[in-house]
């Protein structure tokens, strides 16, 4: 869909964009293409795509892939996606197993009230700036979350979810995601590439799910209570922010099990020795 294209098909519904939706749609070809081929995708494939506005990233995911579902949460627009794709709708032809599911719904909401197993599916997705983090969290850790995530969002969220331990955008949101997901790559998409331009740079990140999981089912929360609670003060020292939920001793027992120094602050403890320290500090609050 070139920009054009998207400019007649607003003008022609009379829909005027939401600031406070996030809408900035990815009109540039090459862009779009780029996305699909990073996605890796096969006829075999079943694509969840979040916020796919007019479509443009639809159109090349119903090529690619076997099934694609699309939640939007713009009535005007899933309209607008109901004629574009009238033909590709799941019912409308006699392979109701394939082509493209369209839900109006707030994706968060969605995923929140709606447990799936998404284990079989790849996220392929310009994602809502407003919601892109908590959306790529509450997949990242569920029990079942998808294969392979292919986002776009702020440049800024982007190198937090590609940050390594010492890095400036190393964090909460690096930790909860990377725990079960490994990041493989970025690369930026220039303002112009969206119409209408966004204030912020943009990025699209590959996440690929880790085959063996660092953590069991039961930890999960251990260990985001941990990361939470050991950045919730960024520039104080780790262990004495730990003391306000666990004891002294067993604090500076688990660091020095893992030679961590005392006064190591939380942006420099890398994934594996949060995941150790959460173990840990788990098994000993039980004794």
């Amino acid at each position: 869909m070139k920009l054009s294209e998207m400019k007649q098909f607003l003008a022609a519904s009379g829909v005027q964009l939401t600031k406070s939706l996030g809408q900035n749609f990815l009109h540039d070809g090459n862009q779009l293409r780029r996305i699909v081929k990073a996605a890796q995708l096969d006829p075999a494939d079943k694509v969840l795509e979040i916020g796919p506005g007019l479509g443009p990233l639809t159109e090349l995911l119903i090529q690619a892939a076997g099934s694609v579902l699309a939640i939007e949460k713009d009535a005007r627009l899933v309209r607008i996606l109901q004629e574009r794709f009238s033909s590709a709708l799941m019912g409308a032809s006699s392979n109701s197993a394939s082509g493209l599911r369209l839900v109006e719904d707030d994706a968060l909401e969605y995923l929140r009230r709606q447990p799936c197993d998404w284990s079989g599916w790849k996220l392929v997705s310009n994602l809502p700036y407003t919601v892109a983090s908590p959306i790529l969290v509450e997949l990242a850790q569920s029990e079942s979350g998808p294969n392979r995530m292919v986002a776009t969002l702020q440049l800024e969220v982007a190198r937090r979810l590609m940050a390594g331990s010492g890095d400036p955008d190393y964090g909460i949101l690096t930790l909860l995601v990377q725990l079960d997901y490994q990041p493989l790559e970025s690369f930026k998409i220039p303002a112009s590439c969206f119409f209408p331009a966004p204030q912020v740079d943009s990025a699209c990140v590959v996440l690929v799910r880790r085959s063996q999981p660092l953590l069991s089912s039961g930890m999960r929360k251990p260990f985001a209570s941990l990361v939470k609670r050991s950045f919730s003060q960024r520039r104080k020292m780790m262990a004495k922010l730990l003391k306000a939920d666990w004891p002294t001793a067993t604090v500076d027992s688990a660091f020095a099990a893992l030679t961590l120094s005392p006064q190591v602050r939380a942006e420099d403890v890398s994934l594996e020795q949060f995941v150790t320290l959460t173990r840990i500090l788990h098994e000993r609050r039980d004794l």
